[in-house]
């Protein structure tokens, strides 16, 4: 899992010079679709960078955002190929756990190469988190119910069964020494607001989620994150979170976000729509809400995301596979 993050922030350092040209297009009445409920990171992602795109101008109107939940992402992510493959006024958020489902096969019949990889707008670090009043306090207390009574611990998660946050937690098991890691409980919601509530509600023992997901609820004193799974200590008000590095369980997973597009897309709007998320990354708005969300550096555009996205599957495939989660 290092190999990906490595590439990640590499290829990170030297696509935020990447420009690609504007082509006359104009937007109208564009839509953003976030594949889960409210509350989760794609939900995040697009309300907040349509509120960008309005606010830096780049587009007249407010982004209309629409919440499509349902198989991870398979459904908001057939209905753009099925439904709106031509459209030029579509956007839908993604991530590192769109690619996991479509690694994976999840969605059926649906391949990466469908839709039109638009760009990045930062990353997220995974944590593995507890409610503040758990009686687990380390990530080595978690770890070690997992690894004497798995049955008695569920994890709650954003994803689907064998998806991003569930990959999260078998990495950090797997690196913990843990050997039977399907034995471990995974209950997966449908988006990250939704595994938070039940965490809080007492229905699971902890959350497997990333950093954005869960600011709001550490600083109301809500939720006590064991380990974010970062190289190292993220900067800022969030630098008292430790790694699960450096409690002896070294892994890591960085959960890129940003935006795909319909395969259908003119060539004008794609290349518009790879500039306008080049230029809200890049604006001083967009830093503050990178402080402020916990995101972290990940500048990928256009056929560098494509390539990079094709990379990642290819490496998570082989990882699922090695966990027996694919064949």
């Amino acid at each position: 899992m290092f190999r990906i993050t490595r590439r990640v922030l590499l290829a990170g350092a030297v696509a935020g010079v990447l420009t690609l040209p504007a082509a006359a297009f104009e937007p109208s009445g564009v839509e953003c679709i976030a594949p889960a409920n409210p509350g989760g990171g794609w939900d995040f992602t697009c309300r907040q960078v349509g509120r960008a795109l309005f606010e830096l101008g780049i587009v007249k109107e407010p982004v209309r955002v629409t919440n499509m939940a349902g198989g991870g992402g398979g459904v908001a992510f057939a209905y753009v190929v099925t439904k709106r493959g031509n459209d030029d006024q579509l956007l839908v958020a993604a991530s590192t756990a769109t690619v996991t489902r479509l690694a994976q096969g999840a969605y059926v019949g649906m391949k990466a190469d469908m839709v039109r990889w638009v760009g990045t707008v930062g990353a997220d670090y995974g944590v593995i988190a507890v409610a503040a009043d758990s009686p687990m306090k380390t990530l080595g207390d978690l770890m070690e119910a997992l690894r004497t009574r798995p049955g008695e611990v569920a994890i709650a998660g954003g994803s689907a069964f064998g998806g991003w946050d569930h990959l999260k937690v078998l990495i950090a098991a797997k690196a913990a020494g843990i050997e039977d890691v399907r034995a471990i409980k995974y209950v997966a919601y449908k988006g990250g607001g939704e595994a938070v509530t039940a965490l809080l509600g007492g229905h699971v023992q902890a959350f497997s989620g990333d950093i954005s997901e869960v600011v709001g609820f550490i600083e109301a004193g809500q939720v006590r994150v064991l380990a974010v799974l970062a190289p190292e200590r993220l900067p800022g008000r969030l630098a008292d979170i430790p790694t699960a590095r450096e409690q002896g369980v070294d892994a890591i997973g960085a959960n890129w976000r940003g935006f795909y597009a319909p395969g259908g897309m003119s060539d004008e709007a794609y290349a518009f729509w790879v500039d306008a998320v080049r230029r809200v990354y890049g604006s001083d708005l967009w830093k503050k809400v990178m402080a402020q969300s916990g995101l972290m550096p990940f500048a990928l555009y256009g056929g560098e995301l494509e390539d990079f996205v094709r990379r990642q599957s290819a490496d998570i495939a082989a990882l699922s596979q090695e966990i027996g989660l694919v064949k």
